[in-house]
């Protein structure tokens, strides 16, 4: 560290000399000029740095607006593809309950075609022909209802 140095005193007769005085103003131009570069050198960096936030600000904001419109966009799908669960869904429940009234009609055609070869083999036996009743129990008795 350097040692700070003391004016001399000055007497009545003495004036600073012009070489003094020179160099005098030639360190404080130095000094004027290295303050005014490190200053140049700090805010060049800086106007770098915020040059480079807005242009990220720029660049995030239209990220988000494409993630809000792919966000919106897929929304819209989703209830797309929830309509089509939903029919499809409905369809399946039609497709069980056409199954079930064809099952229904199938058991009705049985008792139908059970009871007229009851009434056929009566009729070729010579018998009176059966009442319904009669081929009600027969059927039950074949699918092991009774």
């Amino acid at each position: 560290m350097t040692q700070p140095v003391e004016p001399r005193e000055r007497r009545d007769g003495d004036q600073p000399d012009a070489d003094q005085q020179r160099r005098a103003e030639e360190a404080r131009a130095a000094l004027s000029a290295s303050l005014s570069a490190v200053g140049s050198s700090v805010d060049a960096e800086l106007r770098s740095r915020a040059s480079n936030l807005h242009a990220n600000t720029t660049v995030l904001n239209k990220q988000q607006t494409d993630v809000s419109k792919q966000t919106a966009a897929l929304h819209k799908q989703g209830d797309q593809l929830q309509q089509v669960a939903d029919r499809s869904t409905a369809k399946i429940k039609e497709i069980g309950d056409v199954q079930n009234w064809a099952e229904l009609i199938e058991r009705d055609l049985f008792r139908v075609e059970e009871t007229l070869r009851i009434v056929e083999g009566q009729q070729m036996n010579g018998g009176p022909p059966a009442d319904g009743n009669e081929a009600s129990r027969r059927h039950h008795q074949t699918n092991g209802h009774l």
